[in-house]
């Protein structure tokens, strides 16, 4: 049963991913949600504490869409973390298309916004505890620097489908010949700000 915080920020980030960061009030998720008005800011006071909590609800389902497509497998190899990886990013590029908008309208909005910027960070430090076993299972050497190349990698992707849309998309592939290419490297350099999601972008 959703809670009523997730179904506030469910609706903020539908109101996001349709309409962009202007539109996000506290009065437009109360009537996404179908709530009563003040519903949304008895939760969220600001709107930057609105915005803080999407980026955490982000990472949360996230995560769940991973765990969802992964289903029992508890370990990977590179060509079976490429599949899940790229359903993943499939999924959102149309089923989830709102959602990955939303996303990405976070980070844009993250630019201008430095408590933003700060969640982010701290966002980025939780997803690192959970992703970055899965690296090293893949056999990497040095996983936390290897997770931020792969997520940036995945978040083009995603991005890419998403402005530019191929009906052929499939990018397992792609993803596994990255993969075998950037885990060779034992300490690639990376100056790119921590992606979100995709659990992979956050997913991994």
């Amino acid at each position: 049963m959703t809670s009523r915080r997730n179904q506030v920020l469910d609706a903020a980030i539908q109101v996001l991913g349709t309409s962009g960061t202007r539109s996000l009030t506290h009065r437009a998720t109360d009537t996404e949600a179908g709530l009563p008005p003040g519903s949304t800011s008895n939760l969220f006071r600001t709107r930057d504490a609105l915005m803080q909590g999407v980026l955490e609800r982000v990472l949360d389902r996230d995560i769940e869409a991973w765990n969802r497509l992964a289903g029992t497998t508890d370990t990977f190899d590179i060509d079976s973390f490429a599949v899940v990886a790229g359903r993943m990013i499939g999924e959102l590029a149309a089923t989830d298309r709102v959602f990955a908008l939303a996303r990405f309208a976070v980070f844009v909005e993250a630019g201008l916004n430095d408590d933003l910027r700060q969640r982010i960070d701290e966002n980025a430090a939780r997803l690192s505890a959970w992703a970055t076993p899965l690296i090293a299972a893949l056999g990497s050497r040095a996983p936390r620097r290897h997770l931020k190349l792969v997520s940036s990698y995945l978040d083009g992707l995603l991005l890419n489908q998403l402005v530019l849309p191929s009906p052929t998309f499939d990018p397992a592939d792609a993803i596994a010949v990255f993969l075998r290419a950037a885990l060779q490297d034992p300490a690639p350099a990376i100056a790119s700000a921590p992606a979100i999601a995709s659990a992979p972008e956050y997913a991994p």
